[in-house]
């Protein structure tokens, strides 16, 4: 539980580099995303593919707002410890 808090802290981290008026909708999107986690059938999904998944939309959503993908360093190095 705890490494699931550090990553949602990271990408909440991320999405403060977004422009102002996108914060709103990724914050809540992210939040979202964490909540339904919790749902997710440990059977089925691993949690490190969901920190990957995690990572990989992080990835998506900084080169789409052509933000550097080195800021998600931090990130990278808590869903793949």
């Amino acid at each position: 539980m705890k490494k699931v808090l550090r990553v949602y802290g990271g990408v909440l981290r991320l999405v403060r580099l977004l422009p102002a008026d996108t914060r709103p909708y990724y914050a809540k999107y992210a939040r979202e995303n964490f909540v339904n986690y919790r749902e997710v059938d440990q059977s089925e999904t691993s949690l490190d593919e969901l920190f990957q998944r995690a990572y990989n939309h992080s990835l998506w959503v900084l080169k789409k707002y052509s933000i550097d993908e080195s800021a998600a360093e931090k990130l990278k190095e808590i869903c793949f410890e």
